[in-house]
């Protein structure tokens, strides 16, 4: 039944989704913000991001390593240095990391920012912590504002995802997922890596349920 209200009421939303974010948005979580800039993915009518944040400010993230992967608004890094974490965000969007090291400053934050497909440009070095809010749609993305919502229609973005993190398990991975994604799917995917996701909490808002993982080796 849930599959089914979601899918009359996805193109609505969706519509509606796009429409307001013409123009540039800001977000607020507790004492810091973002601006969610147009074409760039927005936590504002999702709940996942907040779960994600509600999670992460239960870390002791003082003067650890963290990187965001795929940081959209950036409202994530943003958070966790505040948290007096030294943080890199990364992100295949040009507008997504300009924006977020401005809005960073503005705060008195210092982020490390760089426009990376996943792992791509990213140095080999260790994290204490990668955090992930993927895109976990199936279906294929037409454009980059698209590549926020859809993992492809054969879940290209995680079989890339679990092939890179497969090579970089020192660290502590955590991502989010929502129940009206192809869990299933996406685990099966992570085993044929030699990884695991292990579930660390859930939280269930209206309709939807998100899952917080920690990805390990098996």
């Amino acid at each position: 039944m849930k599959k089914i209200i979601k899918k009359i009421i996805h193109p609505f939303y969706k519509r509606y989704h796009f429409w307001y974010h013409k123009k540039p948005r800001k977000y607020r979580y507790g004492s810091v913000y973002t601006i969610v800039q147009p074409t760039v993915f927005s936590p504002i009518h999702t709940v996942s991001t907040k779960v994600f944040l509600d999670y992460i400010s239960s870390l002791n993230l003082k003067d650890k390593k963290v990187l965001e992967l795929g940081c959209g608004s950036g409202i994530i890094s943003i958070f966790c240095a505040s948290k007096d974490a030294k943080v890199t965000a990364s992100d295949i969007h040009e507008i997504a990391v300009s924006s977020i090291q401005n809005v960073g400053l503005k705060q008195g934050f210092r982020i490390n920012t760089l426009i990376s497909n996943l792992f791509e440009n990213i140095e080999d070095q260790s994290f204490n912590y990668v955090l992930i809010n993927p895109p976990y749609y199936p279906k294929e993305p037409k454009n980059l504002e698209e590549r926020a919502w859809y993992c492809g229609k054969d879940f290209d973005y995680f079989k890339n995802l679990f092939s890179q993190l497969e090579k970089r398990m020192d660290t502590n991975t955590l991502m989010i997922l929502s129940d009206t994604s192809d869990i299933k799917t996406i685990k099966k995917i992570s085993n044929t890596y030699n990884l695991e996701l292990k579930l660390l909490c859930s939280e269930k808002i209206a309709f939807e349920i998100n899952y917080i993982y920690k990805v390990v080796k098996n």
